[in-house]
């Protein structure tokens, strides 16, 4: 199409026109909406194929009242862990055209940043809350974000959520650690964010860890916590190791905090595996290759259901929360 000597990009009324269907259908299709008839959307595909038509997200936003972009409130996106969840929530965004708006949360300013309802976190689509429910600090606010809202790597009553058993994480690492000779340690995992309000991951895996080696009548010799921060991992790890009565075996709470005593044990010429067991919690892509005994979390899967629960919400889903359990399953390597 041209006006002048100008090339003009095609429209989504030029889509509608071509189709011989609504504005409204066309953006339907584009969000693939199951409320369109096979037929029609195949025109509408047509017409957008013919047309060569790419989605402008604020075209889209002026044509259906939406602006097809979910936001995520997380808190880092450094973490291994993290970049898998979001990989998994893309893939499904992606896939139904609604782009994705990622929030760190990172410190206390930037969560009362976005306790506000003028942020642009609650100004897309729906809203997925990663580890930490917010959902009663926004009551609190009297933030209403008319929202869609999902819970990933957490549960709630009354929200979509889709979550790790992280219990039964911690007991499986205990049941396993209780047939390991030498003293039992474990490295807890805490963050500033847990100080302003509550996850239950590390909380879980710590009792399902704990009940498992009174079970099994194993006592637990010492407990570190650690931040996510590689030095200050590598640094609990030294202390844990300087405190410890060789063999043990050590509970890891996560992978980042494995890799740090791995990498200590190492520095201090001691044997993985014999005097130093070592157990984490996640199944990091490099886990395998420093043959790290740990939990293996499906952490793509997870994120991928979750989206899955906020796209039923956008396309019309009205009935009660819903909860997805996901549940970690032991991987035995040369570390332990």
């Amino acid at each position: 199409m041209v006006a002048g000597n100008v090339t003009r990009k095609p429209t989504i009324q030029d889509v509608a026109r071509q189709a011989g269907v609504g504005v409204g259908t066309v953006s339907r299709v584009l969000n693939n909406h199951p409320s369109v008839r096979g037929a029609t959307r195949e025109g509408v595909l047509r017409a957008i194929a013919d047309l060569d038509y790419t989605p402008n997200p604020h075209a889209r936003r002026i044509a259906g009242g939406k602006s097809y972009t979910i936001s995520v409130l997380l808190p880092v996106v450094t973490t291994e862990f993290y970049v898998r969840l979001l990989d998994g929530l893309e893939n499904a965004f992606q896939a139904a055209r609604y782009d994705v708006a990622i929030f760190p949360l990172l410190d206390r300013s930037r969560l009362e940043r976005y306790l506000g309802s003028h942020t642009l976190a609650y100004q897309a689509d729906g809203l997925v809350m990663a580890t930490y429910n917010l959902t009663s600090l926004l009551a609190e606010r009297r933030v209403r974000t008319g929202q869609p809202t999902v819970l990933v790597d957490a549960y709630a009553e009354g929200v979509d959520c889709a979550y790790m058993d992280n219990r039964t994480g911690g007991r499986l690492a205990g049941e396993y650690a209780a047939t390991l000779p030498g003293d039992l340690y474990a490295i807890w995992v805490e963050t500033e964010l847990d100080q302003l309000f509550t996850t239950r991951v590390f909380e879980d895996r710590r009792s399902g860890f704990v009940q498992a080696l009174a079970a099994a009548g194993r006592p637990l010799h010492g407990e570190f916590t650690a931040s996510f921060d590689p030095l200050a991992a590598r640094t609990v790890a030294a202390g844990l190791l300087d405190a410890a009565a060789l063999p043990c075996t050590v509970f890891a709470s996560a992978d980042l905090l494995a890799g740090a005593l791995l990498d200590e044990v190492h520095a201090r010429g001691l044997k993985i595996g014999e005097d130093v067991r070592v157990i984490g919690f996640d199944d990091q892509p490099w886990a395998a290759a420093r043959d790290l005994t740990t939990l293996h979390q499906p952490v793509e899967a997870m994120g991928f259901e979750a989206a899955g629960l906020l796209l039923g919400r956008l396309g019309g889903y009205r009935g009660p929360a819903r909860a997805r359990r996901f549940e970690p399953r032991l991987v035995v390597r040369g570390s332990a």
